[in-house]
């Protein structure tokens, strides 16, 4: 027989615990039921109706017996509004570390993305920046003391992913030289990065190619995690910056390319 939930525990703060549900699926990847009646101390019905209007809200995906990340499914496309309200801790973490390895006067490029967005709040304090981004959000936060210039790539506009992507962008950036991408994903394994649109692959990979140095910003829910479409191999990355040190596999693939590993304190 279930034990009974106290009046306290199971309704006072649902859109804490529902926050915090997220956290934990993105974190692990996926949640049995049994593990969030434990963490939370609530019923199982009261986490079956968590998962339910989770799910509604496409923050996550309900499996047998518990719930898996949508970034763990390979054609699952997030909303940036989502992710932005994921991993914020350590996303903000990685943004502040990124930030200084930018010097003023750098002309930078910076992927669509939570991570990087985060990241272009971190640039207050830098100067003379020159930024190119296909990110609509990038420059509502850039401080404008931090910035000479801003370029904005042009193409079909991505409502979801706040984003512009497509063939018209690549006109805009043609020629451009870049001392730094910055760039965020969705997953990063042994066999490269990754992103959940060809076309912000393909974006993507501009901005790679037009840049003498490429760094990658991705929190531990992207380790060991496959997106639908391949942006590059390891080795087309020069620096990751995560909150979590690689191990395994992974780690191993990422000394074997040459990439420099900075994990966030």
């Amino acid at each position: 027989m279930e034990p009974e939930e106290s009046a306290t525990a199971g309704a006072a703060l649902p859109t804490t615990r529902h926050a915090q549900i997220v956290e934990y699926v993105n974190t692990n990847h996926q949640a049995t039921v049994a593990e969030l009646m434990n963490l939370f101390k609530v019923g199982r019905d009261t986490i079956r109706r968590d998962l339910i209007a989770l799910e509604e809200r496409r923050l996550l995906v309900r499996s047998h017996g518990g719930a898996v990340a949508l970034e763990s499914l390979v054609g699952v496309q997030t909303t940036l509004s989502s992710r932005m309200d994921a991993q914020v801790a350590a996303k903000k973490r990685i943004a502040k570390r990124c930030a200084e390895l930018i010097r003023d006067s750098e002309t930078i490029a910076l992927n669509g993305g939570s991570t990087t967005a985060y990241l272009a709040a971190e640039l207050a304090d830098k100067r003379y920046l020159t930024v190119v981004t296909n990110s609509l959000r990038v420059p509502l936060v850039l401080n404008e003391n931090a910035v000479r210039n801003i370029y904005l790539v042009g193409g079909n506009y991505s409502v979801s992913a706040q984003v512009t992507i497509g063939l018209v962008g690549f006109a805009d950036i043609a020629g451009i030289s870049a001392d730094t991408a910055i760039i965020g994903v969705t997953g990063l394994d042994t066999n490269g990065f990754t992103i959940g649109t060809l076309e912000e692959a393909l974006v993507t990979k501009e901005m790679m190619s037009f840049s003498r140095r490429t760094v990658l910003v991705a929190d531990n829910s992207k380790l060991n995690n496959r997106a639908f479409a391949l942006i590059a191999p390891l080795s087309a990355a020069d620096v990751l910056v995560t909150d979590q040190e690689p191990t395994g596999d992974i780690g191993a693939a990422l000394q074997e390319a040459g990439v420099q590993v900075i994990v966030t304190g």
